[in-house]
């Protein structure tokens, strides 16, 4: 600083801010670093996804043709309606007997605890498919069961072929295999939560059930969600596992068509294609889901998907003509 600008600072009135020296065009600029392998990697990877689209257009292989033909039928939508069926119930059983399992994980309650345990170590043991197959022949062993008094008189039976169909027995393998992994997931949200805002929400005298509501749950949830959608997508995908049991759902469909006319490929690409846009939809919905849960965690929810496309639509609209980011 020169002489005269501190002479000129000195005799500013109070609250006048000092000069300042004009901005020049002479002064230096930043420059933005180069990355030019990003673009290299960019490019190759762009040519790879264009071959690839041309192969899936061209090849007379995948026979789209078929695949149009097919992937509305009749026959074909009757089966996905029930590998959602075999979803949704086991995934509300799994998850509702999960969540005693954890409740007996975290439990005071040695007897419990050993239960949970053993419980989650044999169904994570056994692989799927046996399970199934068990159910499904769970009349060899017990052609008939009763219900009354334990090691006392029964008040009923019946015929354990005319209870559990191939349907109850695929919702039941799949429920309680996934109530064993559901049942860590929840128990790992649980311990989560610090202990300590259990401690002072009980020395502020709220009961038990509305700490577990307001202040359990909510931080929890934040952990058990991701997994749990993971394990969601996993089970409907599983599905096709009781294709064993002759069971009419998506990929036993497919298998059985293309057994009769011989287009494989097509016909694999139905099944491949409707698992695709479920589990978006579950991809979906779990977005959805994980940013109400994180009201309490974040001062500004992230925005959703539909927003950033209209917020960029918007700063490309007011942009004045030439203007450059």
């Amino acid at each position: 600083m020169t002489a005269s600008a501190v002479s000129d600072a000195e005799t500013a009135p109070p609250g006048d801010a000092p000069p300042t020296a004009p901005l020049s065009d002479d002064l230096p600029r930043i420059a933005g670093s180069r990355h030019p392998w990003r673009w290299v990697v960019a490019a190759i990877a762009l040519l790879l996804v264009a071959q690839f689209t041309h192969g899936l257009i061209t090849n007379p292989g995948w026979d789209w043709g078929t695949f149009a033909q097919y992937f509305t039928a009749k026959s074909v939508l009757a089966a996905l309606r029930v590998t959602i069926e075999l979803t949704l119930w086991g995934t509300v059983l799994g998850f509702a007997i999960g969540t005693l399992l954890a409740i007996g994980r975290v439990s005071n309650n040695p007897v419990l605890r050993v239960i949970a345990w053993t419980y989650i170590w044999a169904f994570r043991s056994i692989p799927l498919i046996v399970q199934l197959l068990f159910w499904f022949n769970i009349a060899y062993l017990y052609p008939r069961l009763s219900v009354g008094v334990p090691f006392g008189p029964a008040f009923f039976d019946f015929e354990v072929n005319g209870v559990i169909s191939g349907f109850t027995a695929a919702v039941i393998g799949l429920a309680l295999h996934q109530a064993a992994y559901s049942a860590e997931l929840i128990r790992a949200g649980l311990l989560a939560v610090d202990s300590g805002q259990l401690e002072a929400a009980a020395a502020l005298g709220i009961p038990r059930w509305r700490q577990f509501r307001t202040i359990v749950l909510p931080q929890a949830m934040r952990s058990i969600l991701p997994n749990a959608a993971n394990e969601v997508i996993s089970l409907f995908k599983g599905t096709s596992i009781v294709s064993v049991m002759a069971i009419a759902e998506l990929f036993y469909q497919v298998q059985v068509i293309f057994g009769r006319n011989g287009r494989v490929v097509p016909l694999l690409m139905v099944a491949t294609a409707w698992y695709i846009v479920l589990t978006t939809a579950l991809t979906i919905v779990q977005f959805y889901v994980e940013r109400h849960y994180a009201k309490g965690a974040q001062r500004e929810l992230p925005p959703t998907p539909w927003q950033r496309v209209r917020a960029k639509v918007s700063e490309i609209a007011v942009a004045p003509r030439g203007a450059t980011r």
